[in-house]
């Protein structure tokens, strides 16, 4: 149903190679991501009190082809079970159907991702495991958009690679640490596939519904993405389960970063002022592609998370923060994301 091959030439053409610099500056670009990447886990262990086994998933330092091509292997594996359930309800398709469909499809993806591989720094796949390997997940650091940033934002290269290191390390402890958040997420995810409408009536209602709200959305008075305006009632359950630990996930990955202190990144305070100031002065096209991609919501994630996680601990302090990892049952609702005394009360009595 897909063009796999496609959508990854097709988001590299669209990437574009990021910052010149010479080979001798990107070997050294390299190895102090790596060498961050490594520096960051005892310090994620000494803020936060989560205890995660060292060095239990590679660290990957690629360019813009490279990260596209990680995700395209990573959706290609999350979304099989979505295939195989239209190929049930439809039956296989013909020949030229197939070849034609899969080449659409194969194009929106590269679209997709081509925008996307320019804006990301890093990423944390918890779900990558190779055969035979006693490791589970894997980090990417996106060299040319780091070095792209911190030239833009005009900060010490060297603190703000080790900022970027210690949120995704962060979400290495977050999986590593806390074993069953990896299958939690992924049942989740199979829950959503479930829920996915097939029935050609019903998606054409669903879709008829969202074209009439798409100017609404355009114009920013929704405070939805596109994704929103075709899911289900019961998609907009799992949606909303699935936003709650995102934006934990986040948002203590933010906290941990800026929490880390001056000790260790002596101008933290000037790049996260600069990083988020950065994200207001997005172009018009810009803001429109981040609302319809659901990265305005993305941004709001962190936001909501970070305030969630600091509320929490002003409340109880990390250690209290803490029994968020304990159960599922723990983990906070969408709602309490915005109300951190909500779940201080439900959790600590």
């Amino acid at each position: 149903m897909i063009d796999w091959d496609l959508a990854v030439t097709a988001a590299s053409k669209m990437s574009g190679p990021g910052p010149m610099i010479s080979r001798g500056e990107a070997e050294a670009v390299v190895a102090e991501l790596r060498a961050g990447a490594h520096r960051s886990t005892s310090l994620v262990r000494d803020y936060t009190g989560l205890v995660a086994e060292e060095r239990s998933a590679p660290v990957l330092i690629v360019d813009r082809p490279g990260w596209i091509q990680a995700n395209v292997d990573g959706f290609a594996t999350i979304i099989s079970p979505l295939v195989e359930k239209l190929q049930e309800r439809k039956g296989a398709p013909s020949p030229l159907a197939e070849a034609v469909g899969s080449r659409v499809t194969g194009l929106e993806l590269g679209a997709l991702l081509g925008f996307m591989s320019s804006k990301v720094l890093g990423q944390f796949d918890p779900f990558h495991a190779p055969v035979g390997s006693e490791t589970a997940g894997r980090m990417l650091l996106v060299a040319p958009n780091v070095v792209h940033v911190e030239n833009e934002l005009d900060v010490d290269p060297t603190d703000f690679r080790l900022w970027v290191c210690l949120h995704e390390e962060t979400h290495r402890v977050q999986f590593t640490a806390v074993p069953w958040m990896r299958d939690h997420i992924h049942g989740e995810i199979a829950n959503l596939v479930d829920s996915v409408e097939v029935d050609p009536a019903k998606l054409a209602g669903m879709l008829g519904e969202g074209v009439k709200r798409l100017g609404d959305l355009v114009r920013g008075n929704d405070d939805v993405s596109l994704l929103d305006l075709v899911q289900t009632p019961e998609q907009k359950e799992v949606v909303d389960r699935i936003t709650g630990v995102m934006s934990l996930l986040e948002g203590h990955a933010d906290v941990v970063m800026d929490g880390v202190g001056p000790g260790v990144i002596p101008s933290v305070a000037q790049i996260r002022a600069r990083f988020n100031e950065r994200r207001k002065g997005a172009g018009t096209l810009d803001k429109v592609l981040r609302r319809l991609l659901g990265l305005d919501a993305k941004m709001a994630q962190y936001r909501n998370g970070a305030a969630f996680v600091r509320g929490v601990m002003d409340q109880v302090g990390m250690e209290g923060f803490n029994k968020v990892w304990v159960e599922p049952a723990n983990l906070p609702s969408k709602a309490e994301i915005g109300d951190p005394a909500a779940w201080v009360r439900r959790v600590h009595g």
